[in-house]
């Protein structure tokens, strides 16, 4: 029951906030400091951060000691002492040593704030509890938590402001920032146009998408990485500049300019560790004013005022009950009431439906409707169509007590398809995640593990297919190759085929003619000049060879033609033009630089000899 005299009592004893910048090495202590326990528990705001710390914990302590708990994803070894979580999985209460909450920030967030000022407040481990954010932080932790100690770390790198650049003329080593998928696919396509290409990554990639992209940017495929503000929350990137493609965010609410504190969240991705980094604009946004240049670089930004909050306290006694108490105010200065989330929305069209009315006729079955909003709307759709949605799970649950298993088959079975270009597998991993949660509720289903494996298995599919696409759409490889090959100074394999086409790392660049190499056409600017650096560079020993082939070349292999061109082999290598003696012409050899010295030398002599006897 929900308690109305109820008085909240809080405090920070035993609390240690460790708040600073981005790169100051806040998850890395967290991480250190739990494997110094005997158990342990970390939130996470992303679940992709969760499997990236998952995976680091996994390496140090052994898979067998680690679980992992998503609201899509459950890996829960028998004798697991370690969890990572997404924070909405983290339970209210725990008894393992040490807990940690990554990205408390957030419980200033409109949308998801509510469930981070729930974990700050109430979680607690046995032994140590640290919270983890942005030193705009501290004000508000030590009035709501009295007696919370506050450490505050230095970023280990500086942070320059660089200026306002053309996307085309943006440094090797860019993460360019925009707030929607068409954008980021945009600039994405002009980047791959002039550069070669770019990895992108968006919060609603699935964490085997993202990794693959990111893996594409770090391993040098590709220098450039155009995101969302996904890449503001922990992702570690060797990233040497930021630049702000847009300044203006939908926040699920309404469009709004970017503070000072998310821009900084965002541009302190650039520079790790002791590396320095810069951040920027892209011509489409103005200039940042001096100002704003001065908070970002000295990381000063304004406190957080109110946290989010929504009571902890639900009564299921009815449904009427349950929304009454969901619009419980806080008692506590400090905290504001939480505008309704997906959840709640999705309660108020259902308490509309009389077949919920009559369903939802005992406390218990008015806790499982309150269950089955939790259900998150990974598909983006309306609140009353995901509302429909989420009555055909409850219908289920209440009547049969397990959701269908003929429509759960239904439904995951028109999400098993790999074809389709980046929109439909994107909508079809959105789809195929509800049911993957679906499956990991616990009592939904009559066969859980069969369900677990079978959308799992088919995310995985669909991300790698998505994964294809993207890289296939914004990644010219050939390009991306041998640049990279290029920055390794690397002796470049090169094949010409008996008609002249020239293969560079396996990739076709053009056609070697004689002395001269001609890039294929369609190559513009910088991509041009790369892949003919590069087909120049690992061409110079084949110039070196023809050089000294035709330098031993009999007079039958060497031929004038009519317009005034010596051919070797049939290929133009000079051009005859008139000279103080008619007898005599002079010789221009038609060769690029790359034919330098004795090899040089022993061509024009050839030629001149061949034409002068």
């Amino acid at each position: 029951m929900y308690l109305t005299s109820q008085p909240m009592i809080l405090s920070g004893r035993s609390v240690i906030a460790v708040l600073g910048p981005t790169n100051t090495g806040k998850t890395h202590y967290a991480i250190e400091r739990m494997i110094a326990h005997g158990s342990g528990m970390i939130g996470l705001p992303l679940r992709l951060l969760a499997r990236e710390v998952y995976t680091r914990l996994v390496e140090r302590v052994g898979a067998s000691n680690v679980s992992l708990i998503t609201g899509e994803e459950k890996i829960t070894p028998l004798k697991a002492r370690y969890s990572v979580c997404t924070v909405e999985a983290l339970p209210r209460e725990t008894k393992v040593a040490f807990v940690a909450i990554d990205e408390i920030q957030l419980a200033g967030d409109l949308e998801r704030g509510h469930i981070f000022t729930d974990r700050l407040l109430n979680l607690r481990g046995r032994e140590e509890t640290l919270l983890l954010g942005s030193a705009t932080m501290k004000p508000i932790l030590q009035q709501l938590l009295p007696g919370i100690t506050v450490v505050e770390r230095p970023r280990l790198s500086q942070l320059f402001y660089a200026g306002q650049k053309k996307i085309t003329r943006l440094p090797q080593r860019t993460a360019i920032v925009a707030f929607s998928a068409d954008e980021v696919y945009a600039i994405a396509e002009l980047i791959r146009r002039q550069r070669g290409g770019a990895a992108v990554v968006l919060g609603a990639l699935s964490p085997r998408t993202r990794n693959a992209q990111v893996g594409l940017y770090q391993s040098g495929d590709v220098e450039y990485l155009v995101a969302t503000d996904a890449i503001g929350m922990g992702l570690n990137l060797d990233v040497d500049h930021v630049a702000f493609a847009q300044d203006r965010k939908f926040d699920g609410y309404q469009f709004r300019n970017l503070n000072a504190g998310e821009l900084g969240q965002i541009a302190g991705r650039a520079g790790r560790h002791l590396k320095d980094g810069t951040f920027g604009v892209t011509g489409r946004v103005d200039p940042f004013e001096p100002e704003l240049v001065e908070r970002l670089q000295a990381h000063q930004f304004d406190p957080v005022k109110v946290l989010q909050w929504r009571t902890p306290h639900f009564d299921f006694s009815s449904i009427v009950s349950l929304q009454r108490s969901l619009d419980a105010a806080p008692r506590v200065h400090g905290l504001v009431r939480a505008l309704p989330a997906i959840d709640q929305q999705a309660l108020e069209h259902l308490a509309r439906y009389p077949e919920v009315q009559d369903l939802a006729n005992t406390p218990e079955r008015v806790s499982l409707l309150w269950d089955a909003c939790a259900l998150p709307d990974y598909r983006r759709i309306t609140p009353a169509q995901h509302a429909d949605l989420i009555l055909t799970l409850y219908s289920d649950l209440a009547r049969h007590g397990t959701v269908n298993a003929d429509f759960m088959a239904e439904q995951v079975r028109r999400s098993d398809r790999t074809d389709g270009e980046i929109d439909t597998l994107s909508a079809r991993i959105a789809q195929i995640r509800t049911w993957t949660y679906v499956s990991n509720r616990p009592g939904w289903l009559a066969d859980p593990t069969h369900w677990q494996e079978k959308t799992r298995e088919i995310e995985d599919r669909l991300s790698d297919a998505l994964h294809e696409r993207l890289t296939k759409r914004f990644v010219d490889r050939r390009t991306s190759v041998l640049m990279k090959r290029l920055r390794e100074n690397a002796m470049l394999e090169a094949e010409i085929s008996v008609n002249g086409d020239v293969f560079v790392e396996g990739h076709h660049v053009g056609q070697l003619s004689g002395f001269r190499f001609t890039p294929i056409s369609g190559m513009e600017g910088p991509d041009a000049k790369a892949v003919q650096t590069a087909a120049q560079k690992a061409l110079g020993l084949e110039f070196e060879a023809r050089a000294a082939r035709l330098h031993a070349s009999g007079n039958n292999d060497i031929a004038i033609s009519s317009d005034g061109l010596v051919r070797w082999l049939g290929d133009p290598v000079a051009r005859l033009v008139g000279s103080d003696h008619i007898m005599h012409p002079r010789v221009i050899l038609l060769a690029d630089e790359q034919l330098t010295g004795n090899a040089r030398d022993h061509v024009v002599a050839r030629i001149e000899r061949f034409v002068n006897h």
